[in-house]
């Protein structure tokens, strides 16, 4: 079994010593620290040490808000860490601790999933009561279309196909507008259903 530890502070300008002595204090075999923002899982560091961590190891980190700002993703994290058959500990959350058969622990994170899940619940409804209310007073357009008729991008890539002197593969390479985008388009100005 080892400790391993995982650090992390949003920017540069940060500094991780604090959180570095905690855990150097309780003893780690690794630590592995960055320097990033926490709003996504996509962290070189935290892929590092998801490939690293082996059966029994425990990952220690200060507080969650470390490791994740999202309770999704620290769900996530959670089910993987354990599908290595390892555990999650955090010092300033003590409720957390997955490196025994505790049951406050898993009832905790099950409350927290339960949370999270009326919370998405709730935005959602809220988004659709909010798109009926405009509906009835004539205000919501529905979603914007990406290539509008002004679309510099789009505008350019019919004008290259109109013109006949490429390929479509090249239009798309030159304008970055996807080979779909431009037939959709072609379709929708000539109004038929297939090319």
């Amino acid at each position: 079994m080892r400790k391993i530890g995982y650090i992390r502070v949003s920017s540069e300008d940060q500094n991780l010593a604090r959180q570095k002595q905690q855990l150097l204090e309780i003893g780690m075999d690794i630590i592995f620290e960055e320097k990033i923002s926490g709003a996504t899982m996509n962290r070189l560091e935290l892929q590092n040490m998801l490939k690293e961590i082996k059966s029994g190891d425990i990952i220690y980190v200060t507080d969650l808000t470390r490791i994740t700002r999202s309770t999704h993703d620290l769900f996530l994290l959670i089910d993987l860490i354990r599908g290595k058959k390892a555990y999650l500990k955090s010092l300033k959350d003590t409720w957390l601790d997955l490196s025994e058969e505790n049951p406050y622990s898993q009832f905790l994170i099950t409350i927290m999933a339960g949370v999270n899940q009326l919370e998405r619940d709730l935005i959602r409804m809220r988004q659709r009561e909010g798109i009926e209310i405009a509906k009835r007073e004539g205000k919501f357009k529905g979603r914007v279309k990406k290539y509008h008729n002004n679309h510099a991008g789009m505008n350019y890539a019919l004008k290259l196909y109109q013109e006949g002197e490429m390929t479509v593969k090249q239009i798309c390479e030159i304008t970055n507008i996807s080979r779909a985008s431009i037939y959709r388009k072609l379709l929708e100005i000539k109004g038929l259903d297939s090319i």
